[in-house]
């Protein structure tokens, strides 16, 4: 069941049914149980395992990093008490020495420097935490009254230019987060790290670093930084937009949007910025599996209820009621699925027969999905609106402007050139001027010699009416 009422106040995630580890968060209104389908179990990936198993059987010279002094004698017999040891024998050492262990790994991540050294601690950390995620709480305890620690060791690891040294290091950072009461006040830096990461061309890592996205988005003071890291969020709806081969990374991906969306200014701004929701219907119109509609559909939802008047025009041009209408004809076994389709089919509804005809207009215009729609094909309309595009300094003229310079899509090009005409014919005296500058009057003119007919006779036209204007 999924809820969108019930507080999201020391939510637990798992790497196993046994083993919670308590994720500190400030209330919201996140829920229910796609919040505890987020469990530390998805911040895996057997690629990672893979790379980890090669490192666990590679010897490090311990006994050579006491000679230099880079260790002491006990911390190398600390080591070597553990290395290579099965679970069993870890568990046992661990339950008797486990606070003594956490502080020895937090000052070896923060000392060594050699990507072969670092590589085995993280292995022997994520070795200690196996089974036993509630030993992250020991990193904290031995990190009282010792600045920097213990996300410290852990931000300085990123810098090591190494892919399991940062993969490694970044989901522990993340457990270490998730379960802090404090915050991490280098969450910036690590959001600009992840950045790169999004970018990689490992599909891998992507995967990772959008799992650890996952658990960091439940706080939500987390998702704002996110939002204001430069090209974050770019990056992140990339993603988003190439995903479409794996239905586990679609889940996730659109899982940690749904959460980001719980923030107002993110909801307001999310789609006039990442024309997400055209988006996210034809994920939901793709979709083979049940969960990725329902994250879809609880998405929507919290974009109609945090900032409707951002939204609700937008899914309208996009289709999303006739859609969620086929979506109500269908069985599902979360009745909650159920409820929050019917929400936005009844919200969408009510707001279609209060839009005015300029508003579907200028929505196109926001979303670029211009289509041959009653307001482009009524004189009426352009007689008493065409100087409305000339609002907050040409807002909306520009956006058609834009359209014609960037879009390849021939019936957007025809519709952009039909309304360039029809702004021409009606804006008055300094509607000539406007185009000029900017540049829509030569595009539209390159545009007279279009491989397409259709573009090349509504660029004649509004060529004509330009030059009728001006005459």
């Amino acid at each position: 069941m999924l809820s969108a009422e019930a507080p999201l106040v020391d939510t637990t995630l798992t790497d196993n049914a046994s083993n919670p580890v308590v994720i500190e968060t400030t209330t919201d209104t996140a829920t229910s149980s796609l919040i505890e389908e987020v469990t530390l179990t998805i911040i895996a990936h057997p690629y990672l395992d893979e790379l980890a198993d090669k490192i666990r059987q590679e010897p490090i010279p311990w006994q050579g990093y006491e000679r230099a002094g880079m260790l002491s004698a006990d911390e190398v017999a600390m080591i070597e008490h553990v290395e290579n040891k099965s679970p069993e024998e870890i568990t046992n050492i661990m339950s008797e020495h486990g606070l003594y262990y956490a502080g020895m790994y937090l000052d070896l991540m923060h000392k060594l420097a050699r990507v072969d050294a670092v590589q085995k601690v993280l292995v022997m950390i994520q070795d200690m935490l196996n089974e036993h995620n509630e030993r992250i709480m020991l990193f904290h305890q031995a990190s009282i009254n010792r600045p920097g620690y213990p996300f410290g060791p852990f931000h300085k690891a990123l810098r090591i230019n190494d892919e399991f040294i940062g993969i490694q290091s970044s989901k522990l950072l993340a457990l270490l987060v998730c379960s802090s009461k404090k915050p991490d006040i280098d969450i910036d830096d690590f959001f600009q790290w992840m950045t790169f990461q999004l970018q990689s061309r490992n599909s891998n890592l992507i995967e990772l670093n959008i799992q650890i996205l996952d658990a960091l988005f439940h706080i939500p003071s987390y998702r704002k930084s996110f939002w204001n890291t430069l090209h974050a969020m770019d990056t992140f709806i990339n993603v988003l937009k190439k995903s479409h081969s794996n239905p586990q990374v679609i889940y996730e991906t659109v899982f940690a949007l749904w959460l980001l969306t719980f923030d107002e200014e993110i909801a307001t701004n999310l789609n006039r910025k990442y024309d997400v929701i055209s988006s996210l219907v034809e994920i939901a119109k793709s979709a083979l599996k049940e969960k990725i509609i329902r994250v879809v559909v609880a998405t929507f939802k919290n974009l109609v209820e945090k900032a409707p008047k951002a939204n609700l025009s937008a899914m309208l041009v996009a289709k999303l009621l006739p859609f969620a209408e086929h979506l109500s004809t269908r069985k599902w076994s979360d009745q909650e699925i159920m409820d929050d389709i019917n929400l936005i089919i009844r919200e969408l509804q009510n707001n279609f027969q209060s839009l005015t005809t300029f508003e579907v207009y200028a929505s196109e215009l926001e979303t670029g999905k211009l289509e041959w729609s009653p307001p482009h094909q009524s004189e009426n309309f352009w007689k008493k609106n065409a100087v409305r595009l000339n609002e907050n300094n040409h807002r909306l003229l520009k956006m058609l402007a834009r359209l014609l310079s960037s879009s390849n899509q021939f019936e957007i090009l025809a519709i952009a050139c039909h309304d360039f005409g029809q702004y021409a014919k009606y804006s008055g005296s300094d509607g000539k001027k406007y185009l000029h500058e900017l540049g829509a009057k030569q595009r539209v003119m390159e545009l007279m010699t279009h491989e397409d007919p259709e573009v090349r006779y509504h660029a004649l036209s509004a060529t004509q009416k330009y030059f009728a204007m001006s005459s």
